[in-house]
């Protein structure tokens, strides 16, 4: 999941998760829905409204302009907090209800005064009796909302004015032949909100020549106005204007002079979690600028020429090239890490965007060598609006630094219990505007400048931009919480409910719903707007399998489709991938065909690959933190984990192999390798632990392979949890450069978590997006990788803390300068590696399975070593397309034992290996110790070593 963080010590927020496909990780409790009234103690009573008398609507609307005191009347049932009907279409409602002889009507109230009183219904505008139908769901409602296929079906009688109708507080019950109320519940109304009121037409804030437009869509609504401000908080509005409607479009037109004001929405609107017509305060959906904290929206023209750096409209033509999505590598970093330890960017740069235009920094020159070795895009971690995080600087709390005092190689049960105590303390709301902490000026419209600045200077220094986008879940929910907007306009629709009509929380919290229309089209319009207005290069989805593959599909659809002529961007350079887990109440397409790792298969559509990770390291990020992989010693060089007998980490060894194989071959379902038991079979045949196949894909851009990513540990953190302890720092680096090189030089696109090059640690902590910059330090100088600075943050951590403990403590864990140096050149040697071949980047299933071939297979194979060749053609000859003019062949062979090992095949023998010219030249003595004799198709491999061999065409 993504990742919100500043330097605050306390700041709390929703929006975090974890890179694995079968494990929910909450980081707070789900909150319970909000309800009008709580006894104390918290259990449950549930009020009714009480009947009124008919009133005209202005002077007896049940109004809530905030959480009041209970009503007098109470029933023990719970009968309007559930919503267990459907109103899926026009004519159609949906509910797990058999009337048997009796009836089932409809109740809408206008002031929201229904009630139900012994068994007798009150308060109700409009009673319609329903006819139940003999017929199923309609195909096309069951294909949209599968998990109710088996509902009965109940039809609305033609001529209701369903339009107005859907304002109202509503209600079906069912009645006994005696009129007597048998049950009654709320109705969930996205279907026939979809089908009356799908609009494509403008939304937000738009300018012309001489004049300011607003559009919010929000068809439940009784009445909306707009209160305009002068300033970004406090004081009364300049002007408050009521919108009028149009087909559950409210709309208003003013002057020009808007333009640098604020705004918010007054929405009155039937909320179910209040059971009365509420009055919501609300930010714009449409937002593209914001106060502070987003307070209020701020009217401004994205286009606007004072906005734009200085030959921004000619940035597509900057941009580096990209020939092909498969020549893609991706490098993970968080804002405000990038800069906020950075001495040489200027204070007031650090932490934000405009510390990426300071080009003689330590991080830009990283990021320039970086650039230079290959790496083709940056993915900046969540830069939009989210909540949690003050924007105000003034108001940051900062760690104390007392920890520079400690000694942890001294450390005793005391000083323990003194960290223990001071981490304690260390503890998505508008997608489309920047977020304000990262600017110098939250309010305003400098983010958007600044941002377009950082984009510029990336773009300038080789590298590409991906944005993380979390459209899977809102921060808050309800009429109340200031962070609340799109509940707020169109209560219900946006959120994804259960069949009681309670919110769904899988993600962590608020999971939005995109097999809504108006939730795809708001995900598809932000999309474009960062493409267009911002130029970003990519699109990072997090959660993506919580998102339906339909949209999805018509995302990427649409940003192929923009071309510089039109738009200023060429979309078909633009890149998308995500997170395809499938759990929660979107698995096995619970909710309609999401965008799991299997459904994206064959649309292009990148997705993380945790078989590759888990088959690396070992386990998962939720198994045994000591559990081995291949990379950390499993069999090998055990640890003090019981993995079982010796057959057993020989067999799991095995797999692990034959996982990691799968995914060097870009985790393609349909290629042929040979597996331990020597057998021949594709990769979806291959199989993880519970019988899931480890490969999906079709396509090689289609899978991100990685070891390390924002969630969890880094890669540096994890091996040294999973090593044996008594392994010396020399061998833990070079497992780590190990790690990195199966990603490196695989098919697919490689992925890496910033640090990764330079053995950065964040003191072992598994989830540090609320830590601080004190555990997320990341230091360019490389005079520190940040270990053994304390124990990290008590909640994700304190389980094992005990075997924290004793690593944090020891020296010999800690990587002086030298280390990172040499990490860091072997990172950016790999990444020159891959580069230096079309072969390690191929374009198609096709021609990886006809060029991609590994050695050491079947059940006599040497454990703990891959072997991997790639071939090319020759120019003239028939067979293979030569697409190299430097190698016509590569072996790969990586040695993950702590031993040298000799390697034998005689369908290697004869040809013309040399150790690549990048290796020969590089810091690490070790690599250059590999050999191969020709005359046998022998190699000798260092420990712990990747080694490439080329063979030259003739010249």
């Amino acid at each position: 999941m993504s990742l919100y963080r500043c330097s605050s010590l306390q700041f709390q927020f929703t929006s975090t998760n974890s890179n694995s496909p079968r494990f929910q990780l909450r980081h707070h409790p789900p909150p319970p829905p909000i309800l009008p009234w709580r006894r104390p103690g918290g259990s449950r009573r549930i009020l009714k409204l009480r009947a009124s008398p008919r009133l005209p609507c202005s002077s007896a609307m049940a109004i809530d302009d905030g959480p009041t005191s209970p009503p007098s009347s109470l029933q023990d049932q719970e009968i309007m907090l559930h919503s267990r009907a459907f109103w899926v279409g026009k004519d159609t409602i949906a509910w797990n209800m058999d009337v048997g002889d009796g009836s089932c009507c409809l109740y809408g109230s206008k002031d929201a005064s229904l009630s139900a009183v012994n068994g007798k219904i009150g308060g109700y505008d409009v009673k319609i009796k329903l006819e139940p139908s003999k017929e199923r769901l309609p195909k096309h409602v069951i294909e949209k909302f599968p998990h109710i296929h088996d509902y009965k079906s109940f039809q609305i009688p033609p001529g209701l004015d369903v339009n107005s109708l859907l304002k109202y507080q509503l209600a079906v019950a069912a009645l006994s032949s005696g009129e007597e109320c048998t049950s009654i519940t709320g109705l969930q109304l996205p279907g026939v909100l979809d089908e009356l009121f799908s609009y494509d037409g403008p939304l937000g804030a738009t300018f012309s020549s001489d004049s300011v437009s607003l559009h919010l869509w929000a068809p439940t609504a009784q009445k909306v106005s707009v209160l305009i401000y002068g300033e970004p908080e406090g004081g009364d509005p300049l002007e408050v204007v009521q919108l009028e409607e149009s087909n559950g479009v409210w709309s208003a037109e003013g002057p020009l002079t808007w333009e640098g004001c604020y705004y918010v929405y007054e929405v009155y609107v039937y909320h179910p979690s209040t059971l009365q017509i509420t009055k919501c305060i609300a930010n714009d959906p449409y937002a593209r600028g914001l106060s502070a904290d987003g307070r209020r929206t701020l009217f401004v023209n994205v286009t606007s020429e004072a906005l734009k750096p200085e030959s921004w409209d000619h940035l597509v033509d900057e941009k580096p090239d990209l020939l092909s999505f498969s020549d893609i590598s991706i490098y993970e970093l968080h804002v405000r890490d990038f800069s906020a330890s950075d001495d040489t960017v200027p204070s007031e740069f650090r932490g934000g965007y405009l510390a990426f235009t300071c080009p003689d920094s330590a991080g830009m020159l990283h990021l320039k060598k970086l650039s230079h070795a290959g790496i083709t895009h940056v993915h900046l971690l969540p830069t939009y609006h989210f909540a949690g995080v003050d924007d105000d600087k003034r108001k940051w709390q900062t760690i104390l630094r007392c920890l520079n005092h400690f000694h942890l190689t001294r450390m005793n049960n005391r000083l323990a219990s003194h960290l223990s105590r001071m981490q304690m303390g260390i503890t998505g709301v508008v997608w489309g505007v920047p977020k304000g902490s990262y600017a110098s000026n939250p309010n305003g419209s400098l983010r958007i400048f600044e941002f377009r600045k950082m984009v510029q200077a990336l773009n300038r220094i080789g590298v590409r931009v991906v944005l993380d986008v979390v459209y899977n879940h809102l921060h808050a929910n309800g009429p109340y919480d200031e962070n609340s907007v799109l509940d707020k306009i169109v209560p219900g629709y946006y959120i994804r409910r259960n069949l009681d009509g309670f919110i769904e929380h899988s993600t962590c919290a608020n999971n939005t719903a995109s097999e809504h229309y108006m939730v795809e089209r708001l995900i598809i319009d932000d999309l474009l707007h960062w493409a267009t207005n911002y130029k970003v290069d990519g699109f990072r989805f997090d959660l993506m399998g919580h998102i339906m593959k339909r949209t999805m599909v018509k995302a990427r659809s649409m940003l192929q489709n923009l071309v510089k002529e039109n738009d200023g961007v060429e979309g078909s350079s633009i890149y998308i991938y995500g997170e395809g887990w499938n759990f929660g109440e979107v698995a096995g397409n619970g909710r309609g065909v999401n965008a799991s790792q299997f459904n994206i298969s064959g649309t292009g559509i990148g997705s993380f690959n945790d078989r590759i990770r888990d088959a690396v390291l070992g386990g998962s990020p939720f198994g045994p933190v000591l559990q081995q992989g291949f990379a950390t010693g499993l069999l090998v060089e055990p640890n003090d984990h019981d993995h079982g007998s010796k057959s057993t980490m020989e067999h799991m060894l095995a797999v692990s192999k034959d996982h990691i194989q799968v995914g060097m071959a870009a985790n393609l379902k349909d290629y042929v390798l040979t597996n331990h038991e020597g057998h021949e079979v594709k990769g979806c045949e291959v199989s993880t632990h519970d019988g899931v196949p480890v490969a999906y894909a079709s396509s090689p851009i289609e899978t991100v392979n990685y070891v390390s990513a924002h969630d969890n540990e880094t890669l540096f953190d994890i091996v040294s949890l999973k090593t044996p302890v008594n392994i010396s720092l020399d061998a833990r680096c070079r497992t780590n450069h190990l790690a990195t090189s199966i990603i490196a030089l695989s098919q697919g696109i490689p992925f890496f978590h910033a640090g990764d090059e330079i053995l950065r640690s964040k003191s072992l902590d598994r989830d540090s997006y609320n830590s601080g910059d004190w555990f997320n330090r990341l230091d360019f100088s490389y005079n520190s990788n940040n270990w053994g600075v304390g124990l990290p943050p008590r909640e994700k951590n304190e389980r094992n803390w005990p075997l924290m403990k004793i690593r944090l403590a020891d020296p010999g864990y800690k990587p002086q300068q030298n280390h990172i140096l040499a990490a860091l050149d072997n990172f950016c040697s790999l990444i020159r590696i891959r580069y230096s071949s079309p072969l390690f980047r191929l374009h198609t299933a096709n021609a990886i399975q006809e060029r991609v071939r590994f050695h050491n297979t079947g059940s006599s194979s040497i454990p703990g070593v891959i072997v991997m060749s790639l071939e090319d053609g020759h120019n003239g000859v028939p067979g293979l397309m030569q697409l190299d003019p430097i190698y016509s062949y590569i072996v790969v062979l990586i040695n993950a034992c702590p031993t040298d090992v000799t390697f034998t095949s005689p369908s290697l023998r004869g040809k013309d290996l040399q150790l690549h010219p990048v290796q020969v030249d590089s810091s690490d003595h070790v690599v250059n110790e590999s050999a191969y004799d020709s005359t046998l198709g022998s190699f000798r491999i260092p420990s712990r070593t990747t080694s490439v061999f080329v063979e030259r065409r003739a010249t």
